[in-house]
């Protein structure tokens, strides 16, 4: 049975530091590099990320299936000294992620049957990844982000029960576990469903879906989170694997 073909989207802002790293865990992929394409988004960077890209596009079009270099800025700094998780900035920061994701889905997605996110910010993650993906045959598939191996979830946004539990929470549960809510860190999705209309809301979505959280003051989810509420919406289930580890980089 012929391999499919695997789009890898990563979504790109001031990211020139970890591309050493993204690309040297992108080669030890075990995964078959002509069934594999790939396809970045650079937005709003204030260092080398698309010159850096951009000259290392010939050598991926000759590896790969095909490599892709998009350029879109949202005119949207964090401003200086200030954390990326602070609270005041969260709803234009990640407004301005799903709108990148989306436009990096719509102008890289061609003829590849599954769609792999991967964030340029890991650490550290099995080479056969794509093959143990592909093994769980689930439509929308979350591996656990952490720190460290057997620790706490990094990746917050992977959630259940209104996000009362996170990944690290499930571990005992299963090895693949229903989700509510899903991260963007690395994320396995059907290529078909996004097809189907299955976005990342840059708005808050999902008022009436008992799976939001109450405490939530957006009135509904947005960005990955408001992904996996109009995944549910659409009549898909959101999976996790707790004991599936990747690695994160420590910021």
């Amino acid at each position: 049975m012929p391999k499919p073909l695997v789009l890898i989207l990563t979504p790109l802002k001031d990211a020139a530091k970890n591309l050493e790293l993204y690309f040297s865990l992108l080669e030890k992929i075990s995964y078959p590099k002509k069934k594999i394409s790939i396809a970045f988004l650079e937005s709003d960077s204030s260092d080398t990320t698309y010159a850096d890209i951009q000259a290392r596009l010939p050598q991926l079009k000759k590896k790969y299936h095909k490599a892709t270099l998009c350029k879109k800025d949202f005119g949207f700094r964090i401003p200086e000294g200030m954390p990326r998780y602070w609270e005041t900035i969260q709803y234009e920061r990640r407004s301005i992620l799903a709108r990148s994701r989306n436009q990096l889905l719509f102008r890289a997605l061609q003829n590849e049957e599954w769609v792999l996110w991967l964030d340029s910010d890991l650490l550290e993650y099995p080479p056969d990844i794509i093959e143990q993906l592909l093994s769980k045959e689930k439509e929308i598939l979350h591996p656990n982000c952490v720190l460290d191996y057997g620790g706490p979830s990094f990746d917050r946004n992977a959630w259940r029960d209104k996000g009362k539990l996170h990944m690290h929470d499930l571990r005992a549960e299963n090895d693949v576990v229903p989700l509510d809510s899903v991260g963007g860190t690395m994320l396995w999705v059907k290529a078909d469903i996004h097809r189907d209309g299955l976005i990342f809301p840059p708005f808050p979505y999902g008022l009436e879906n008992p799976k939001i959280r109450y405490d939530n003051l957006w009135k509904g989810e947005l960005e990955t989170e408001g992904f996996a509420i109009l995944a549910s919406d659409m009549g898909y289930t959101c999976w996790g694997l707790p004991n599936l580890e990747i690695r994160h980089l420590r910021e």
